[in-house]
């Protein structure tokens, strides 16, 4: 079995994802379940693409859905229960098409627990990518450099993380049909997907990190002791994203890989202070890089066994 198998089936009528909506709605709230089952239908009544592969593209790094081949746009602020993206360099929408013969969905941003969300709400698109049949999801991020071998517009692997974030998506009752309760969080991102991401960065000419990632709350950078905190716990990189999405995709049987472009230096790093701007730009900077690697590296992981 692979991660993609080709062909398409018919797109569900918008007319029967409205009726299933609202009779799910008069028989009372719906659980997370049903909230992600239904707003997976609206999506395939969008489109007759059954992707695989799912991307959630960070701050600065969303222009890669720009090189999706008959791409299908989806603001989030269609698909019935999706949050609502408020971040600067966060476009908000859903882009469904394909990354040479490879069908993805495409988040164009993604919510954050700093702009008011719960940590649900957070991840609950994975819940989503879940229900339409994904097996593999590459997020991506932008962070601060914390190691001293990292610098403003590097990529980086994820190895593996620290939630400072004092939340969990999977806090409250276990819903059985997501996932076991207890489960393994050893491999959460995928080492054989790493590798897959080490070779093709070698193939292409790119240096490619390796790193522990810290997630923190946000929206405020961090201070130079929370810096000089996390060198000593070892993290190597930091941000406000991420780790909830990674617990969910893990809970649901997901395989993960993550990367991370360093677009500052930490906190106490660099005499310059921190900005979002500066982030958007390195953000830019890094796009050609960044679009060249994902697009040889998806292609191999969509035949990697579920």
């Amino acid at each position: 079995m692979s991660i993609l198998r080709h062909g398409s089936s018919r797109a569900l009528p918008v007319a029967t994802v409205g009726t299933l909506l609202t009779l799910a709605t008069q028989s009372g709230p719906l659980d997370e379940f049903s909230r992600a089952e239904g707003a997976a239908e609206f999506i395939r009544s969008r489109t007759a693409l059954r992707p695989e592969i799912a991307l959630v593209l960070g701050s600065g790094l969303g222009e890669f859905a720009e090189s999706l081949t008959d791409p299908v746009r989806i603001p989030y602020s269609e698909i019935p229960h999706f949050p609502r993206s408020t971040a600067i360099g966060h476009a908000g929408r859903l882009m469904m098409g394909r990354i040479a013969d490879t069908p993805v969905a495409v988040m164009q941003g993604r919510v954050h627990l700093y702009e008011g969300h719960s940590v649900k709400d957070v991840a609950f698109p994975i819940r989503v990518f879940g229900r339409l049949g994904i097996r593999a999801v590459i997020l991506t991020n932008a962070a601060g450099g914390i190691s001293s071998d990292l610098h403003p517009g590097c990529l980086v692997l994820i190895r593996d993380h620290i939630n400072l974030q004092g939340v969990s998506p999977l806090a409250g009752p276990n819903d059985d049909r997501f996932g076991l309760r207890f489960f393994d969080m050893g491999n959460a991102y995928d080492q054989e997907f790493r590798e897959i991401a080490q070779a093709e960065a070698k193939r292409l000419g790119i240096w490619l990190g390796s790193g522990v990632y810290a997630a923190l709350l946000g929206p405020s950078f961090e201070t130079h002791a929370e810096i000089k905190y996390l060198q000593k716990i070892g993290a190597d990189l930091v941000g406000m994203s991420t780790v909830p999405e990674v617990i969910v995709a893990r809970h649901m049987g997901i395989r993960v890989l993550a990367i991370s472009c360093v677009t500052n230096l930490a906190a106490g790093l660099s005499d310059q202070p921190i900005t979002h701007e500066e982030v958007l730009e390195i953000g830019a900077r890094v796009q050609k890089e960044f679009v060249a690697l994902l697009s040889a590296v998806i292609p191999r992981i969509a035949t990697q066994p579920a």
